[in-house]
């Protein structure tokens, strides 16, 4: 179905987090977050843009998503109206970008369902009313102060925690919280890329803590070191930052580079690519979760539910929103028995609170097409 849009309005919020969240590639004590907004004679759809400030995560960051989607993306779209799946065809000529791409691409299609009266989990494949959630820890200043963090997340019922490591912080605190919380506890870490096939034999030391995987542990473009590494860990391999697409995760899997992946629809361009790989993944037996970028309730409810296909057999970043902020732009995800509800309304089945959104914003523009 084609949607005609009038134009786009790309607003800028401010979200600071309720704690600092560290981990390999820096800290961060605040979102600077890009929401676009879609607007049709028929409705309006939201999407959220997961670039973070400084281009450190990946090549991305969020003055350039907002820029190439001003000067190009928004443009490149037909004014006699565009269906969502021809959004990644018409986009493709303009080389990577693809946060802002999927920021685009989910803004239409939130718009061309809510005009249809249909939720993003039926349209993508839900399996699952509810998903199971964890929670990523990031990197602490103590083991008594990590200890305590991951106390509090089992409490309100987290079904799994993630670490996240780097040099100097990885086999200590692992065994920390293995030892206190025991073996049933699921439990995997996240380098983000922060070592090299050098540290395969420290690495290995990993394996003696019933690890659920190893998330990333070397540089996102080197697949060849990470099926090397694959051969020497026990541990589970799951590559996040190294798949952009589904011919990537083809590849990947291919190689033996890893045996579980992490789709993050931003990263891939969007939740019809990361469908995508989901389906590929499904199709090789490879196990997929969903991992989280900090997103406020727009993007959380979104991931939610892309979690709720039936290749989603791992649990994800998919966190409550008390995770990372007091105020979410949205009525709140609320953790229930470590689990969240997928939305059932039209579209994201979300929308911003007006309120909230007005005291947040920071600038916002507006693109007639």
């Amino acid at each position: 179905m084609k949607t005609k849009i009038s134009g786009v309005e790309l607003r800028r919020i401010a979200m600071p987090l309720v704690a600092p969240f560290r981990t390999s590639f820096g800290v961060e004590t605040s979102r600077d977050v890009l929401l676009v907004r879609v607007v049709t004679s028929d409705g309006e759809g939201w999407a959220e843009c997961a670039a973070m400030s400084e281009p450190r995560y990946c090549s991305e960051y969020v003055d350039g998503a907002q820029d190439v989607l001003r000067k190009f993306l928004i443009p490149a779209l037909p004014k006699n109206g565009v269906d969502a799946n021809a959004v990644g065809r018409i986009l493709a000529p303009f080389t990577g970008h693809h946060m802002a791409k999927s920021a685009l691409e989910t803004a239409v299609l939130d718009a061309q369902l809510r005009i249809s009266g249909e939720s993003f989990g039926s349209y993508l494949g839900a399996a699952r009313d509810r998903v199971p959630c964890g929670v990523s820890v990031g990197i602490m200043d103590s083991i008594p102060e990590l200890l305590d963090a991951v106390e509090g997340y089992v409490t309100e019922g987290y079904v799994r925690i993630k670490l996240k490591i780097e040099p100097g912080w990885d086999i200590e605190p692992v065994r920390a919280v293995r030892e206190r919380f025991g073996d049933d506890l699921l439990l995997q870490v996240d380098a983000n890329a922060a070592y090299t096939l050098v540290d395969a034999q420290h690495l290995a030391k990993l394996d003696d803590f019933g690890l659920l995987l190893i998330e990333q542990p070397l540089a996102n473009d080197d697949m060849v070191q990470h099926a090397q590494l694959a051969k020497l860990l026990r541990t589970p391999i799951c590559l996040d930052e190294s798949i952009e697409s589904a011919a990537g995760a083809a590849a990947a899997i291919s190689l033996g580079a890893c045996s579980v992946i992490n789709i993050k629809p931003a990263r891939v361009g969007g939740y019809l690519e990361a469908r995508r790989i989901h389906d590929l993944a499904r199709a090789h037996g490879i196990p997929v979760w969903c991992g989280g970028m900090l997103e406020t309730g727009i993007g959380r409810a979104a991931n939610v539910a892309l979690a709720a296909l039936p290749g989603f057999t791992l649990p994800g970043d998919t966190s409550g929103s008390k995770r990372y902020f007091a105020t979410d732009i949205t009525e709140p995800f609320v953790l229930t028995d470590g689990h969240l509800n997928v939305p059932t309304g039209p579209g994201l089945g979300v929308d911003p609170l007006p309120g909230v959104l007005d005291e947040i914003t920071t600038a916002s523009e507006w693109i007639a097409l």
